[in-house]
């Protein structure tokens, strides 16, 4: 009221004041409206009065902190700091209440530091005032930069000289400002209250450097890294000048590098980590070189999913990156993910594999074992199921399992990576290539049974098949599927020759009793026959004398699923056959059942070959035993059955006594 009745008096002396004061009256009053109104009238004033000014631009900040312009706030106290500083710090003080100067130090301090972050408006921060330039308006035309963001820091020390935030604020201003000495002491000052403060520490490691006291620059870093906040450096590297950062990215890796020289113990590696994340930062979170020794680092230590995440920020700028890809290839081998090591390091191999041998080669041998074992696996997987469909899984291609074969060759000289090799080159058309490869890997005359029948393969347009037929045969009793994935390369034509003079072959061991040997022709014969009957039996007889009834039983299982065509008489003794093996492998139920359907089909060839094998008497037992079985059950009609067929073979007493016990059993039915 006394502010309005001075205001109403015709005197117009110290009217601005007045304005002024009336302003922060209805401030207090919450009238937000009309003190924004008075402070306006004072800054556009065509007289301004300086003091009053302040007040108003004072004033005014703090409704502007009401109404969330926190920029628009901090504008208006750098300009009335500008004006007069000594008269700011007392407007404050007078002025502005305890309850709000809290917050009011902090949107100054939040907002100058991202002044000079540039974060406000790149290219600089500037605001002008579309109104008539009239009074401090055309004052308020102006570029915020570290200057005035220095004055604001100024004040904000003069309010609260312990505050650290605010010292920050000044020590950065002056940074900027090209006066590095003073924001040195500055910071010095501010750390000696407080030794552990990372944001103080960081600030003065990097003055230390740039004034060339590399020593003092370390110190600092190191305690930087044991406060464990290293994300204090990143409002201050959106501060530092380009070069500064540079020089900071490149003594932080010089450092790390040297560390990791020395000791390789997991506090050294730490260390190393800590200053290679500060390279990183100050490259602004992207440093291809430190990020590799950073993820290795990380490897050592065992933290193989950190190691991952930084390969990966890696092949995300890079996707091609064979360090990384290598590298992250070998993080999954560690973490024994197959899969995964298999996918990077292929990949890696496509793009260099000059790189990737080396660094393969490097790991320890049950590492490098591994990384061998599991390319090679995949590769003949590939190749196997290109050479069934022609056609490749995924993105890989012919050329891909041909830099890959190359590079197992170079890694381990083992013979299966070189007989890989031959495959891949085979399945190229390459013939010729993979011929010269066998001979100087295994010689002329090889010893390597998957090298002789590879050579015999090659060599299969100039050579008899006979004599292929050998070393081929050698394989089949080692390793069928291989036989088989090596006569893709073999025309149809030549493969039913090989057949027949595998089969021949193996017909006269058999009669000379060199069942073994014999063996690996017979499978010869199937394999190239396409699982021919007539070769598949010759094959289950072998077996047979062998006493490997389980695979001889698989053989004659295949025979009878093409049973429809066959003969009687030739079903009869397949039958026969069966039923031999299932009674050597105690499956007799099962072989009754077979022996019936034999003596079915042709009951004289049947008879005749259980005579000669497994006897007459021998086999009656069996069926009384299954036939009495059944009886103790109460299964009369099936109990009957394997009776009336066990007679038809041997009268023998006890099939007679059962049968007429059956009879006396079912008297009151008919089971004819």
């Amino acid at each position: 009221d006394i502010c309005e009745q001075l205001l109403a008096a015709e005197q117009s002396t110290y009217h601005n004041t007045l304005l002024a004061l009336r302003g922060f009256c209805s401030l207090h009053a919450q009238d937000h409206q009309g003190a924004l109104q008075d402070f306006q009238r004072v800054i556009e004033h065509d007289s301004p009065h300086p003091n009053s000014c302040i007040k108003a631009l004072c004033g005014r900040g703090l409704i502007r902190i009401s109404a969330g312009s926190n920029y628009l706030t901090a504008l208006d106290y750098i300009t009335a700091c500008q004006l007069k500083l000594e008269e700011t710090i007392f407007t404050i003080k007078s002025y502005v209440p305890w309850n709000q100067r809290g917050l009011l130090l902090k949107v100054l301090q939040e907002e100058g530091q991202m002044m000079l972050q540039k974060k406000r408006y790149p290219g600089g921060s500037s605001v002008s005032f579309p109104k008539k330039q009239t009074g401090l308006c055309t004052f308020l035309t102006l570029k915020v930069d570290a200057p005035g963001v220095f004055q604001l820091a100024s004040l904000l020390v003069e309010l609260d000289s312990s505050d650290e935030a605010s010292q920050i604020l000044c020590a950065d201003a002056l940074y900027q400002m090209g006066r590095g000495e003073e924001a040195h002491r500055l910071l010095a000052l501010a750390l000696s209250r407080n030794p552990q403060r990372a944001p103080v520490l960081a600030r003065l490691a990097l003055l230390q450097l740039k004034r060339g006291f590399v020593y003092d620059g370390n110190q600092l870093l190191k305690r930087v890294i044991r406060t464990g906040d290293s994300s204090c450096l990143l409002p201050i590297l959106d501060i530092f000048q380009d070069e500064d950062r540079k020089l900071l990215q490149s003594h932080c890796r010089w450092r790390a590098l040297a560390i990791l020289k020395g000791k390789q113990e997991g506090a050294a590696i730490k260390e190393a980590i800590a200053h290679l994340s500060f390279a990183i930062l100050a490259a602004g979170g992207y440093a291809e070189d430190c990020l590799l020794t950073r993820a290795r680092c990380y490897g050592r230590l065992g933290q193989m999913k950190t190691a991952i995440f930084d390969f990966n920020a890696i092949l995300k700028e890079d996707p091609r990156n064979v360090q990384a890809l290598s590298g992250r290839g070998f993080v999954h081998l560690a973490l024994r993910q197959q899969k995964e090591a298999v996918q990077d390091l292929i990949s890696a191999l496509k793009v260099e594999a000059g790189a990737v041998i080396p660094a393969v080669l490097s790991l320890k041998p049950e590492a490098q074992g591994l990384v061998t074992g599991w390319l090679l696996q995949h590769g003949r997987a590939a190749l196997t199921e290109l050479v069934a469909t022609k056609d490749l899984p995924g993105e890989e291609t012919l050329g891909d399992l041909l830099t890959m074969a190359k590079a197992l060759t170079k890694i381990c000289k083992a013979a299966q990576h070189h007989i890989f090799y031959a495959d891949v080159l085979m399945a190229n058309g390459r013939h010729q290539e993979a011929l010269k490869h066998l001979q100087e890997a295994f010689g002329h005359c090889p010893a390597e049974d998957f090298a002789r029948a590879r050579l015999a393969v090659l060599q299969l347009q100039s050579r008899n098949v006979a004599e292929a037929a050998a070393p081929l045969s050698a394989l089949a009793r080692r390793d069928e599927k291989d036989v088989a994935f090596l006569l893709n390369f073999v025309d149809t034509k030549k493969q039913q020759h090989l057949a027949q003079a595998a089969a021949q072959e193996g017909k006269v061991l058999m009669k000379g009793h060199h069942y073994e040997k014999a063996l690996g022709y017979h499978s010869l014969a199937v394999l190239a026959s396409r699982d021919s009957p007539r070769y598949l039996r010759r094959r289950a007889a072998c077996l047979t004398h062998l006493k490997k009834y389980q695979r001889a039983l698989k053989d004659m299982e295949k025979v009878m699923q093409g049973h429809g065509c066959n003969s009687p008489k030739t079903r009869a003794g397949d039958h026969c056959c069966q039923g031999f093996l299932l009674l050597a492998l105690a499956e007799e139920e099962a072989a009754v059942q077979h022996y019936m359907e034999a003596l079915q089909l042709d009951e004289p060839l049947a008879l005749g070959t259980i005579t000669n094998c497994p006897g007459r008497e021998t086999l009656t037992k069996t069926f009384h035993k299954v036939a009495q079985n059944h009886f103790e059950k109460q299964r009369y009609e099936e109990a009957w059955k394997i009776t009336d067929y066990g007679l038809r073979i041997d009268k023998s007493t006890e099939l007679q006594k059962l049968r007429a016990r059956l009879k006396r059993e079912a008297s009151s039915c008919s089971i004819h």
